[in-house]
This record gives structure tokens, sequence and C-alpha cells, in this order.
């Protein structure tokens, strides 16, 4: 009778799946690894910090391998004064729970205190990990290289150590390989063609959100998120408008852009994401409105769907 429930549940002996989490300090290139590793954008990149702020699954099949990557928000030091950098943290740590592997990214021959908190969050882990040296490409010095391997390993004794370019996917193959090699045998958690477990809402916030980081920098704070408002099929046309929340007037002033240029080119290039990974031409509005106080209101957070702050 077993063995034919198993073979009712569709499940194989040969076939591996299981969890992997990404993680590391802010801004040392975790959702461009995640994005390469799928061959398609699911997590938002800019070099702000605080980019990524919800765990995102990315999922990836190949036969008889199924690899659930957990791309997580960067590990903040001293930043838990506000709701949502309690949440963000929360995120992270809560990734490192019952996976199979741990994928922790550094940035090139860098180990500051940052690191050395994602460092002390691993010593409670109880699976293997593999540290990735991200950025190998735009290493000042070389020869920086060995000793500072040396270094990690000497941290790390158990831990595989492949340094690899993200951005340009270079040894980004090794670190699945690794990954591959830890994965037990499983039945798939998810169909085949799934690649994250995110929605298609999410993502067209995420992508919005990414452009004005990229755009504004440092001009705008942090305390910025977007909302869908509406996301409907019209035939051929995906319509979605979408609500920038910001807490201050000058936020809004400096979003907006003179005569309204800058929002008019964060949605165009916003849109242009959109018609891509949605494949379907795409209308897109974007409002702005001022919501004081809401990166530091729980139940606000919760409504924008930054869920698990208790």
């Amino acid at each position: 009778m077993s063995d034919l429930m198993h073979w009712l549940d569709g499940s194989s002996d040969d076939q591996q799946c299981g969890y992997v989490a990404i993680v590391g300090r802010p801004n040392v290139g975790k959702s461009t690894l995640l994005n390469h590793i799928l061959g398609q954008k699911i997590s938002i990149t800019s070099r702000r910090p605080q980019t990524t702020r919800h765990q995102i699954l990315g999922i990836k099949t190949e036969g008889d391998v199924q690899v659930v990557y957990v791309d997580t928000p960067g590990l903040h030091l001293n930043q838990n004064d506000k709701a949502i950098n309690r949440y963000m943290n929360k995120a992270a740590s809560s990734a490192l729970k019952d996976v199979d592997a741990v994928v922790f990214v550094l940035d090139r021959t860098c180990w500051n205190e940052g690191d050395e908190h994602v460092f002390e969050k691993l010593q409670h882990v109880n699976c293997p990990v593999i540290v990735a040296i991200n950025k190998i490409d735009i290493l000042g010095d070389k020869e920086d290289l060995l000793p500072f391997l040396q270094k990690v390993q000497a941290k790390l004794p158990d831990a595989t150590l492949v340094p690899i370019a993200a951005k340009h996917g270079r040894h980004v193959e090794r670190i699945e390989e690794t990954v591959m090699a830890h994965l037990p045998q499983s039945q798939h958690f998810f169909p085949e063609h799934q690649i994250t477990d995110r929605s298609s809402r999410f993502i067209a916030a995420e992508l919005v959100r990414e452009k004005i980081m990229r755009q504004l920098g440092d001009e705008l704070p942090y305390q910025m998120t977007v909302e869908i408002e509406e996301f409907d099929h019209d035939g051929k046309v995906l319509h979605i408008s979408a609500l920038i929340l910001v807490e201050r007037n000058g936020q809004k002033r400096i979003l907006i852009g003179d005569k309204g240029e800058r929002i008019k080119k964060i949605g165009s290039e916003a849109r242009h994401d959109m018609e891509r990974m949605f494949d379907t031409k795409v209308m897109l509005n974007l409002w702005v409105k001022i919501k004081s106080g809401w990166s530091d209101d729980e139940r606000a957070l919760q409504s924008l769907g930054y869920d698990g702050l208790d």
C-alpha cells in the first residue's frame, strides 16, 4: 500500500529538493546573485541598502532537481528603532530556520561589523554554509584575495568558499553545483515552471520601488513604499495603478520633480520592465501620497504587506 501511495502522489526517489537561504549584510549582491541563478529578475536591485525588504523565494527546477532560494533583506546593525527595520531583520533571521544550506555573501575582501553580525547568526545553523565572495571583478588588488580567503576559512572551517562576480555570472555555476550537492532527496515543493512565490502585484510594486531608489539615491530617505491599487487585464492591455507613499511633503516634491518630469521617468522605466516581465502592454499610472509615520507604525506596515512583526 505504501508503494502505491508513493506512486500516486507523484514523488520520486530520484528527485532532490531543498531550501537555500541567501544571507549577508546590506548591499553585498544577494538579489543580483539570485536573479542571475534564475535567469530572470524577481528581486529588485540598486546600490542602496534596504532595497530588499521581504523574503522572496526564487525557484529553479532542472530535471529532477528543484532549489528554492530564499532571498533576504540585509541584516542590519543597531537599526531596530523603527518597525520596518525590525521587520527586515526578522525576515532575514527567520530565513535561517529549517533550510538545507546557506549562501553567505561577502563583498570582496571586506569583513566589517555587519559581516560579523551575520557570522554570529550562522553559528546557530545546522546545515552546510557556502561563502560567496562577490564582486571579484572590481577587486582592487587581486593579491588581497588569497589571504582574505584564508581568514574566512579560519572563521568558517567547514564552509565552501567560492569567489564570484554575480553581476556577470562569473563562477555562479560553482555556487549552484555546491548547493545541489547538499540537497536532500525529496519530491518537488512547487510546479516545474513556477519561479517565485510572489504575486504579479507584488513584483509590479517592487519594480516601481526599484526605479525610485535607483534614480533618487540619497535624495529620498527610505521612508517610501509602493502599494498596487489596480491590476486589471483589459484585452491585451494590463492596467496598473501604483500608490507611492512618503512621509513628508518635501519627499513628495522630490519624487514628483520639476513639472512632474521625475515621476514620468520613473513610470516609463518601470513600465518597460513590467512589459518585459508580464509579456504584455502595460498602462501604468503612478500617484504620490503623504502618510506620516507609516514606516514606524506596525499596523500600517501590516496593511502594506509587511507581515510578521509581532
